[in-house]
């Protein structure tokens, strides 16, 4: 053997030796890298996103605390209405929101008030032109939040009808423009139309909760609906020529009764509703859902083929609510998301593109309803 090999084959041996060592170090260290990957790909995934949630793409997390809801896109795309009562925000109940979807960051930053902060708002829909918004707030009532309805002894759940809520404009800084009703009574739940002339708004002021319509200035105030029941969150078909809603319709007498009863205390129980159509006059209404349950929160894609809505009717106890979509003639029911918990208020953008939605999903175990967006898939 060469004298040089020999003088230095200790140093070779432990080279030899700890380039073993850290070999095999490596290879233990790259299998627990591929160990832990493949425990990762095999988690749960993420409920943002639902494997089964074929129709969604890109699901984005908007809100991030509270609850979010009836969030609605400006006629440009570029906005979004809704109302919250974040905690962090300083808000003791809900009030209304307007931010750029696209460019604000609602983790890092709060967005633009619409409302007061009096009273409780709700219902906010953007006026054409994209620079006005419509709410309905009970701050003229008082300034104070009013009460929640407390829990019912016979375990019923029910929505408050506050008769302080009226329609109100503001403009996009939240400084009041006008308002709209001042009837007795309850006037909230107001859309506007597509060509921005005309207003669909839910009224207490016949005695029962029926649909008007009025022109976009208030003017003008005509009734559409006018059975026994509650009707209510409205919004116009893509072409403005019909309405799609929620009703109830007691039908026994013990139904009636308990229906009439609760009104009298300005409440109403939501827990069975089903989706009508009606041309804007109040002419062809008929009923597209017979699911049972709480069917609401319906609207239009903009191809007008398409009806989204929230639903419970697959639900043994009362939960969860998913969003499902029908045709206008009440078949082609089919399920849109698979959350366990809450998934309700569906919007579609003017070009179909975009969905917006409020949703349960992500919160961490809390009871936080937060919104979410996500690309349209056919």
């Amino acid at each position: 053997l060469n004298p040089y090999v020999l003088k230095f084959a200790p140093m070779i041996l432990r080279v030899i030796v700890l380039l073993f060592l850290f070999g095999s170090v490596a290879l233990v260290n790259a299998q627990e890298k591929e160990k832990k990957a493949s425990a990762w790909s095999s988690a749960k995934p993420s409920s943002l996103h639902y494997p089964e949630e074929k129709h969604l793409a890109n699901v984005r997390q908007l809100t991030f605390g509270g609850n979010n809801a009836e969030a609605y896109f400006s006629f440009d795309s570029k906005k979004l209405v809704f109302q919250s009562d974040f905690a962090q925000w300083d808000l003791k109940c809900d009030q209304i929101f307007a931010f750029d979807w696209q460019k604000e960051d609602l983790a890092k930053s709060k967005p633009q008030m619409i409302s007061n902060g009096k009273g409780r708002t709700t219902c906010a829909y953007f006026m054409k032109g994209n620079k006005k918004i419509i709410y309905a707030s009970t701050a003229e009532g008082s300034p104070e939040c009013p009460p929640m309805p407390e829990r019912r002894k016979d375990g019923k759940y029910v929505w408050p009808i506050y008769p302080d809520f009226d329609i109100f404009v503001a403009d996009l800084k939240g400084k009041p423009l006008a308002r709209l009703t001042e009837s007795p009574g309850y006037d909230a739940e107001a859309t506007v139309s597509p060509d921005g002339k005309k207003i669909v708004f839910t009224s207490m002021r016949s005695g029962d909760l029926e649909l008007y319509i009025m022109d976009a200035d208030g003017k003008n105030v005509k009734q559409v609906t006018n059975e026994l029941g509650y009707d209510g969150g409205a919004f116009f078909s893509p072409d403005g020529t019909q309405l799609i809603f929620r009703a109830s319709r007691p039908s026994t007498p013990e139904a009636i009764e308990e229906y009439k009863s609760l009104l009298a205390q300005n409440l109403v129980k939501p827990t069975d509703m089903e989706l009508f159509i009606c041309n804007i006059d109040g002419s062809n209404l008929h009923q597209i859902t017979r699911l049972g349950g709480a069917n609401w929160a319906p609207f239009f894609h903009p191809n007008g083929k398409k009806i989204i809505f929230s639903s419970n009717h697959a639900s043994k106890r009362g939960f969860p609510f998913n969003l499902w979509s029908v045709n206008p003639d009440g078949t082609g029911l089919e399920q849109v998301t698979f959350d366990g918990i809450f998934d309700s208020f569906p919007m579609f953008s003017p070009d179909g593109k975009k969905l917006i939605f409020s949703s349960n999903r992500e919160n961490n175990g809390t009871r936080d309803t937060n919104l979410f967006i996500a690309d349209w898939i056919e």
